[in-house]
């Protein structure tokens, strides 16, 4: 009989999440997401709020928004811009609330959920763009609604890449884990 056999290593502790502040794409998410949420309820939503929801400092933010930018969206939106409304309201504002803590804990379903936003939002900030590009106002009007929209759409986009590439290694890495696996 040979010499006992050393005991097997113990696991490897599970690991926990990873700090947000550490996370630095993270990080930047969860603060958008907290701004986008305070816009949402300060000004994109307040057309769908009853009349006796409606104070006086929204509707005066509203009116500054719409002097200021001239977006033609909030003064006379085509018959499409109110179901994106409805979406931002029944899809953007849970998710966002959501996302906000699920960045902060770091929750392994933030890589699908923000994968599907950003595609969502890129189509619909899109959509606006191509619209207000056809709008009969001036150069300044479109530059200033494109100093708004053009980073929303380039933030959706950079969102869906980085999402795409979190969900590409998690696949990869689990099908190699597989194949190793496999007799």
């Amino acid at each position: 009989m040979g010499p006992p056999s050393a005991p097997a290593p113990a696991p490897a502790p599970a690991a926990g999440p990873t700090s947000i502040w550490t996370r630095k794409r993270d990080l930047f998410y969860l603060c958008f997401f907290a701004v986008h949420i305070a816009v949402m309820l300060l000004v994109d939503l307040t057309p769908l709020y009853p009349a006796a929801l409606k104070p006086a400092v929204l509707m005066r933010l509203r009116a500054w928004y719409v002097t200021t930018y001239h977006d033609q969206f909030f003064t006379a939106p085509p018959a499409w811009f109110e179901a994106y409304m409805w979406l931002e309201a029944g899809y953007h504002l849970p998710l966002s609330v959501w996302v906000v803590g699920a960045l902060g804990r770091d929750d392994p379903l933030v890589p699908i959920h923000l994968l599907v936003y950003s595609v969502q939002t890129a189509m619909t900030t899109l959509t606006c763009i191509v619209d207000y590009m056809s709008w009969n106002v001036g150069l300044k009007t479109k530059m200033d609604l494109g100093a708004l929209y053009g980073p929303y759409l380039l933030l959706s986009l950079g969102m869906g890449y980085d999402m795409f590439g979190r969900l590409k290694q998690k696949v990869l890495s689990s099908e190699r884990s597989l194949r190793q696996k496999s007799p």
